[in-house]
């Protein structure tokens, strides 16, 4: 069956998700009357709204609301707007510019009602993760109302929500120093922490995360540690910190050997985090230890590296944990936030949990123990031949669901418009070591292999906006891109760093690939990802079949792919190009980082990237029945999405709000609804 057309796998499935729906708890029901209060929808993120009165029979009929620019909100205008909007009592919240400001907006014109920022000088400069991130958080106690949200220099903030002046009960005038009180002496000015994501706040407890420099070419084996705080929302005093790089006598310390725990950095949850009120359990996805490709100075699986753990949200104690790489050197992260999610398998009802992966697996496990909900086994993997490293003999493999996008890399992953192409295409291959998932890099030789290509690793599958859900079906829905890596290893300029390898290639010289902790440059898939385009492509044609760019639905009872559908136009120097000429190829879909959104009747993304279209150069908001995976509509943008799309209701009216940007559209929200 096709790979580029929209897959149809089992009907049967799909009446099969429809009849258990008798499942007497919902512990997430997705946004609740007609509001977007917290990132995800709901604490779950399950990214879900109920709301359909935009459908597939008029989402053609979509027209711009209004439009609100952020040029202005920083020195320089923004192109890679990220966030995700709340919208609460009327008024849309969000964080934009290349200051991180704070804005409050009229839902129902756009209009400007209060604004925020920060100039946070050196400080602010020297940051790791700037820009304007991925959001904000809304907290109330029903007397008052708070807006909370992170600075790109690690300060906590708490805004009044109508008026936007400083709380100055909280914290000390208002502000809480996050390099400060985090058991590690940081330097508040230069000290490499940050965190692009928006806080998360239940139970009056605001959770807050931490986020690194890329660890593709590490400053040092020593590197600030990725901990996961507690704070009181009313006073911001810290209630708990969770160590993800375990102390002596903590629980996890032995796993890291030869004392590396005590020296080695980053292991933040520089993702989303999601909350289940319920069981008073916060969820966090961690990334891997410093640094993403060499791990020889970490000897050991490295606890939490790359686990989702489960800890308690009024005291940080851990519940349980999940390893889902062990001593990773593949920058896999955990990159999303999980979607808690309440399913049925097999007549059984079971509180789950739902990851999806750069590595595209999505992970199930209950989320009461952190049991698996179907099996997974421990499978041996290729050992490193890198000097100095020394990788786990085995990986854990999902035995549901499938994966839902490629890993590794094998021949038959080789383009084939034409034969010319393909063999052009397999001369590239030819000189770089392939294989299956958890391949390990090797040292970059310029007479071959010049590195592992690779599928599914730090460019690959499901990155920061992670997936959405229905939760009348069961049925989870994730945005997945084909994107290839070249993991190889060189010695470091002298000087550089302590490292014993670093990334890069024998022709090209350390150079880093895009990875830990989700690229934010001011223009979309700007950077270093380029140079892996570049040099894995035929003429300009990317090296890997189509589609580049997907959503999958799974059937989370079943753990059975029901659909998949390509997603995006097919690129323009793909359509156009010359030795193409004459040769039918199907939709493609277009590499990105796109978040879905499922509604009462539909699922809504944006495309990547930039085409032509009878209306000009830009994008299509793109809706699809959630069942078959047909597409319904479309609405064109003049710019791709950056951020993942919301919806509200407000005067009995649905909107849908998407952020867009690109390298030559400064970025802005646009608001859509239907036309009176």
């Amino acid at each position: 069956m096709s790979r580029f057309r929209t897959q149809l796998f089992s009907t049967a499935i799909l009446l099969t998700a429809m009849a258990v729906i008798s499942v007497p708890m919902l512990a997430q029901k997705g946004a609740t009357n007609g509001e977007w209060t917290t990132y995800g929808g709901d604490l779950g993120n399950t990214r879900y709204s109920p709301l359909k009165q935009i459908d597939a029979t008029n989402f053609n009929k979509l027209q711009l609301a209004w439009r609100f620019h952020t040029d202005n909100l920083g020195a320089r205008p923004e192109y890679n707007l990220e966030a995700t909007p709340l919208v609460v009592k009327g008024v849309m919240y969000s964080t934009a510019g290349t200051r991180r400001s704070v804005v409050a907006v009229d839902a129902a014109t756009g209009e400007l009602l209060w604004v925020h920022g920060e100039n946070e000088g050196k400080r602010g400069q020297s940051a790791p993760r700037q820009l304007s991130g991925r959001g904000l958080s809304y907290w109330t106690d029903g007397r008052e109302e708070r807006i909370i949200y992170v600075t790109p220099g690690y300060r906590m903030v708490a805004l009044n929500a109508k008026t936007g002046a400083i709380v100055t009960s909280f914290g000390k005038d208002g502000v809480v120093d996050l390099k400060m009180d985090d058991d590690q002496e940081i330097d508040p000015v230069t000290g490499e922490v940050g965190l692009h994501s928006a806080p998360v706040i239940a139970k009056d407890v605001i959770v807050v995360g931490a986020a690194h420099r890329s660890g593709g070419v590490p400053r040092a084996r020593k590197n600030v540690k990725g901990f996961v705080r507690g704070f009181d929302a009313r006073t911001g005093k810290r209630l708990w910190v969770f160590h993800t790089i375990p102390r002596p006598n903590e629980f996890g310390y032995n796993t890291w050997e030869n004392d590396s725990a005590d020296y080695t950095g980053n292991t933040g949850a520089w993702a989303q985090m999601s909350i289940d009120e319920d069981l008073n359990l916060v969820y966090l996805p961690v990334e891997l230890p410093t640094g993403d490709y060499y791990g020889g100075h970490r000897p050991g699986n490295g606890l939490f590296g790359e686990s989702i753990v489960a800890v308690d949200l009024h005291t940080g104690v851990r519940k349980w944990h999940y390893q889902l790489v062990h001593h990773g050197i593949w920058d896999m992260d955990i990159p999303c936030a999980p979607m808690l999610v309440d399913i049925n398998v097999n007549g059984r009802a079971i509180k789950a949990l739902a990851q999806p992966t750069k590595q595209n697996f999505m992970y199930l496990f209950d989320r009461t123990n952190g049991q698996p909900v179907f099996p997974i086994e421990e499978r041996p993997v290729e050992q490193s031949t890198v000097p100095g490293e020394k990788t786990s003999a085995t990986q854990p493999f999902p035995s549901k669901p499938p994966a839902y996008d490629r890993q590794g890399f094998s021949l038959d992953d080789v383009v084939d418009f034409t034969p010319e192409i393909h063999a052009e295409a397999l001369k590239i291959v030819s000189r770089y070591k392939i294989g299956p998932i958890f391949t390990p890099a090797v040292v970059s030789n310029a007479n071959g292999p010049l590195g592992t290509l690779a599928m599914g690793t730090a460019q690959g599958g499901t990155v920061w906006q992670g997936g959405s859900y229905d939760p009348e079906t069961h049925i989870a829905y994730v945005y997945s891109r084909k994107s290839a890596s070249i993991l190889g290893l060189v010695p470091p300029a002298p000087g550089s760093t302590d490292f014993a390898w670093v990334q890069g290639t024998a022709t090209a010289g350390a150079r880093t690939s895009a990875g830990a902790g989700g690229d934010a440059s001011a223009a979309p898939g700007a950077g270093p990802a380029e140079d892996n385009e570049a040099a894995l492509a035929v003429r300009g044609i990317p090296l890997m079949k189509p589609p580049y760019g997907q959503i999958t639905a799974i059937n989370l009872d079943k753990g059975e792919i029901v659909w998949q559908v390509a997603h995006g136009e097919t690129p323009d120097n793909i359509k156009n190009h010359p030795a193409l000429k004459g040769v039918t190829i199907p939709r493609t879909g277009r590499a990105g980082i796109i978040g879905t959104l499922t509604t009462g009747s539909l699922i809504v993304a944006g495309e990547a990237g930039n085409a032509t279209y009878p209306q000009g150069r830009g994008a299509m908001l793109r809706a699809y029945d959630k069942l078959t995976g047909k597409e319904v509509g479309a609405v064109f943008m003049p710019a791709p999405q950056t951020g993942s799309p919301m919806t509200y209701m407000l005067n009995g009216t649905q909107y849908i709000i998407v952020a867009i940007g690109g390298a030559d559209h400064p970025a802005e929200f646009l608001a859509y609804k239907l036309a009176k």
